[in-house]
């Protein structure tokens, strides 16, 4: 589903954002858009979390196999 793909990507990108937080203290989304209070940053963010909660959805999906033609 182009949704879980979506969800996913968005979900590598706030991790790989978390990862140089924490070993490097620097705010890749922040930076690129204008600081961490910045109404776009703040959306980036906000995606994020939103598919971190969708992606919690694929824990409890039973039985799904994606069929590629």
């Amino acid at each position: 589903m182009i949704l879980d793909k979506i969800a996913l990507a968005l979900l590598i990108i706030g991790g790989l954002n978390w990862g140089l937080v924490g070993l490097f203290g620097f705010d890749l989304v922040a930076f690129l858009l204008g600081g961490s209070a910045a109404l776009l940053a703040r959306a980036v963010y906000t995606l994020v979390g939103l598919s971190a909660v969708w992606c919690i959805t694929l824990l409890f999906r039973d039985g799904m196999v994606e069929r590629h033609a």
